[in-house]
């Protein structure tokens, strides 16, 4: 009898399945993972509790969390979480329903994933939006991919330096499979050169373009004219932006793009030590087949009710497993749900008011920063929104503006070098907030 009532397999399992990957035992199977990063002890488990004692116990370990203020991004921003989210989030027509293949029970999925899709497409100017993605960055590899599976024999995709590093290393990794070469443009002053794209595209292997509005650095750049650029060479561009931002930003449709896609953590999911997050997928309907994940539709049933099914599932792995360019699936159906609610609460002016009342405070914060003559702002003349590059003067250096900061409960921003740090702002900074980062700088 397995000693584990919650662990089905048996020893005899166990051998049969490394027997089949050719294993001697669980070590050999781990050989890849490095020794240190192995666990070489029993987790640290206490033992078992009555109720209260365990609500104490984790109120203890609760207590052991500093609180920050924070003016870091990055990718992930903090922004403020309605307090009806959580409460609809736990409704059980949501919570309870969360496979869609059967649709006269899964109503309730099946509706928040429509509306869900309907506003990303309003967001972001396309004809189509799937349902979901691990996160952003996955989320833009699979646009990647997309873009040379509806291309042929192109597998040649142009980076532009402005993206996230990780972003690039993670499209890199994406890319290695299937044999796609990544190539940097250049981005000098933090934007990325028209001229240098006009060059990488003079190779006929050349299936998509990908930037990002705002770009890693907080810049929104102009992408007039890149679109078209794009389609002459026969090549897709791809739009990485974070949701929150097409509140007020030109959407990647506008700019005339093919895919849009990103991370959209920004819709009020709180900041949670890495996740979950969401990766938004959208494109216009020229490229719908290539789209992993499902579509849901809006139709009625046999007594005219209002109903909602899927639509389209073509890159399902239970459809079409062995033809699917990717088998990912809506793996994240509450954040999901949480991006719908965020958005249909905020509305159109809500999410404007957060993009002002964010950049309101990330120029209040640059400006305040570069009057204390210990910082200057790298790209003066780049319009933000609300992230942005501080170079520190020496003989200050980054670390020890973010250690200083941190001292204070303060996440003063990411780290970029010894001597410059990315700074972000949103809705929650206030302008106490603001003064108390700007006063402990000029204390240094």
């Amino acid at each position: 009898m397995n000693a584990h009532r919650y662990l089905p397999h048996t020893p005899e399992d166990i051998d049969r399945m490394l027997a089949h990957c050719g294993a001697a035992s669980l070590d050999d199977l781990y050989a890849d993972v490095l020794t240190q990063l192995r666990m070489k002890q029993p987790y640290a488990l206490p033992d078992a509790m009555s109720e209260p004692e365990l609500d104490r116990y984790f109120a203890a370990l609760a207590a052991q969390n500093r609180p920050m203020t924070i003016f870091a991004g990055a990718g992930a921003y903090w922004h403020y979480t309605p307090a009806a989210i959580p409460a609809i989030l736990s409704r059980s027509e949501f919570a309870t329903a969360y496979t869609p293949y059967q649709p006269e029970i899964s109503q309730g999925t099946l509706q928040y994933i429509f509306e869900y899709q309907s506003m990303m497409c309003s967001l972001t100017g396309m004809d189509v939006s799937n349902a979901s993605m691990y996160d952003g960055f996955t989320a833009t590899a699979e646009a990647m991919i997309m873009a040379v599976a509806a291309a042929r024999r192109r597998n040649r995709v142009l980076v532009s330096a402005a993206l996230n590093p990780a972003l690039v290393d993670v499209l890199r990794t994406y890319a290695k499979g299937p044999g796609i070469i990544v190539d940097t443009v250049d981005a000098p002053g933090g934007v990325t050169s028209p001229v240098a794209v006009a060059e990488g595209l003079k190779a006929e292997d050349v299936a998509a373009v990908i930037v990002a509005s705002p770009n890693f650095y907080g810049i929104v750049e102009d992408f007039t004219g890149l679109a078209d650029m794009c389609h002459a060479s026969k090549a897709l561009l791809v739009m990485n932006c974070h949701a929150s931002t097409l509140g007020v930003l030109r959407s990647p449709g506008e700019w005339g793009a093919d895919i849009a896609c990103g991370e959209a953590q920004s819709l009020g999911m709180p900041l949670n030590y890495g996740g979950p997050y969401l990766g938004y997928l959208c494109c216009t309907k020229a490229l719908m087949r290539k789209m992993p994940g499902r579509i849901v539709g809006a139709t009625k049933d046999a007594q005219g009710r209002r109903s909602f099914v899927l639509t389209l599932q073509a890159r399902e792995q239970h459809i079409r497993r062995q033809k699917a360019t990717s088998n990912i699936c809506s793996n994240q159906g509450m954040m999901t749900l949480h991006a719908a609610m965020y958005l249909s609460l905020m509305g159109a002016k809500g999410l404007e008011k957060v993009n002002r009342l964010s950049a309101d405070a990330a120029h209040a914060l640059a400006g305040k920063l570069a009057d204390t003559g210990k910082m200057t702002l790298r790209y003066p003349q780049a319009p933000f929104l609300n992230e942005f590059v501080m170079d520190v003067k020496a003989p200050l250096t980054a670390d020890a503006v973010l250690d200083a900061l941190a001292r204070e409960n303060i996440l003063g921003g990411v780290r970029l070098s010894d001597s410059s740090l990315l700074i972000a702002a949103t809705e929650m900074c206030s302008p106490a907030d603001i003064d108390r980062y700007v006063s402990i700088v000029k204390s240094l």
